[in-house]
């Protein structure tokens, strides 16, 4: 494989527990920043280990300027901040690109997989496709099938590691971290980075084509918002519909309209 493309986010790395440790200018965040460059330092030189040569890296938590460059392998290209597309988290993403790794991802809203279980952000309590409570890696997972780019590895919570399988069965999975309650119990950080790095080389030694997203022929996606004014907002969205007042449902055969969907809407 020549290209391979790194989205990592940082609810999902090892050992955290609490949303001021995501927060970039926190002291409290410093460290995780730390971890979430490493967990993605440690996939970027397995992949390179197995012939990779060109490594695309989207910093894809909050700010999107999280992750250390200069601690990446020098051959890592990393686009920071954000493009304010569709793409979102998988921004750059293209049909070029062998495969895709998920980073530090973490349990959907309306689960309990992971105290800081979320989708997208905090202003919603649930977002379904198809009646299915969605995760950013299911979304994210779904624009990679949208490209043609196969989905080789998830590293973040348990729970939804667990969920992998339903969105593609071939995909390998790290589990680093379990939520219980508003804790979280995680494997030490070495052993973690040793983990990602060998499921990475795994993922990479396995037929791309074996792990293809199949996306679903028609989508219907609802929005539960925690404020009612903003499923008002959302109504206005075009094909957009308002069943409740803290709902707003879309429903299409195209998934690249979903995307747009969510980049407004959500």
């Amino acid at each position: 494989m020549n290209k391979l493309y790194i989205s990592a986010d940082i609810e999902g790395t090892c050992g955290i527990a609490d949303w001021k440790e995501t927060e970039l200018g926190e002291a409290q965040g410093a460290y995780f920043r730390a971890e979430m460059t490493s967990e993605v330092a440690v996939a970027c030189e397995a992949a390179i280990k197995t012939g990779v040569g060109d490594i695309l890296v989207k910093d894809a938590h909050d700010s999107g300027r999280n992750i250390d460059p200069s601690a990446l392998p020098t051959r890592v290209r990393i686009m920071r901040s954000w493009t304010r597309d569709p793409f979102s988290m998988m921004a750059g993403i293209d049909s070029s690109f062998g495969g895709v790794f998920f980073i530090g991802y973490h349990s959907a809203a309306g689960t309990d997989g992971n105290p800081l279980a979320h989708t997208m952000n905090l202003n919603n309590v649930a977002v379904r496709i198809n009646g299915v409570l969605a995760s950013e890696f299911m979304i994210n997972a779904y624009t990679a099938g949208l490209v043609g780019v196969p989905v080789l590895m998830l590293a973040g919570d348990r729970a939804l590691c667990q969920t992998a399988a339903a969105v593609q069965p071939n995909i390998r999975t790290v589990a680093v971290s379990e939520g219980n309650g508003n804790a979280s119990i995680s494997i030490h950080p070495a052993l973690a980075h040793e983990r990602i790095a060998a499921t990475a080389i795994e993922a990479l030694s396995a037929d791309p084509k074996t792990m293809m997203v199949e996306l679903p022929g028609s989508f219907e996606v609802s929005i539960f918002f925690k404020q009612h004014f903003l499923a008002n907002r959302g109504s206005y969205y075009p094909g957009a519909s308002r069943p409740g007042a803290h709902e707003v449902v879309f429903r299409s055969g195209s998934w690249a309209e979903v995307l747009a969907f969510l980049f407004f809407v959500l």
